[in-house]
């Protein structure tokens, strides 16, 4: 069965080169340039795995997002990858706080630009350990 995901990120040449990696390695893939859209298309379609981009709109945009899905019963199993080409700048964000790849709740956090390779393991990988942990609580 093709596994779909939902991307979410503001940049449609970075969008159209990680859309047509994933189209070929068979995945359909529905995407939307802005949070809200993202968020209604999330609540509203059953998706295998959300890539995510943190820094949109008038900042990380991304992390609100992550954050609301851990809150939301239907949407917390779903799981995540962020790409993100700002993890130096992660530390502004929230000052105080350490600076750790699991900053926010989510399941794996790659930098832009990622490799195809990379990018298939990382979107497989998550995939098969959702499906495993949905199966272990039947």
């Amino acid at each position: 069965m093709t596994k779909k995901l939902m991307m979410i990120d503001d940049d449609p040449d970075f969008v159209a080169g990680i859309k047509s990696i994933l189209d070929t390695a068979g995945f359909e893939v529905d995407v939307a340039y802005n949070p809200k859209d993202g968020m209604k298309a999330l609540e509203t379609k059953q998706y295998d795995l959300l890539l995510l981009d943190i820094m949109m709109g008038r900042g990380a945009e991304g992390i609100m997002i992550a954050r609301k899905l851990r809150k939301d019963a239907k949407l917390r199993e779903l799981p995540v990858l962020i790409i993100t080409g700002m993890r130096e700048q992660i530390a502004f964000l929230f000052p105080g706080e350490p600076v750790h790849p699991r900053f926010v709740d989510v399941d794996e956090l790659v930098e832009k630009p990622i490799e195809p390779r990379l990018l298939l393991e990382k979107v497989n990988s998550l995939i098969q350990t959702a499906e495993a942990r949905k199966a272990g609580k039947k």
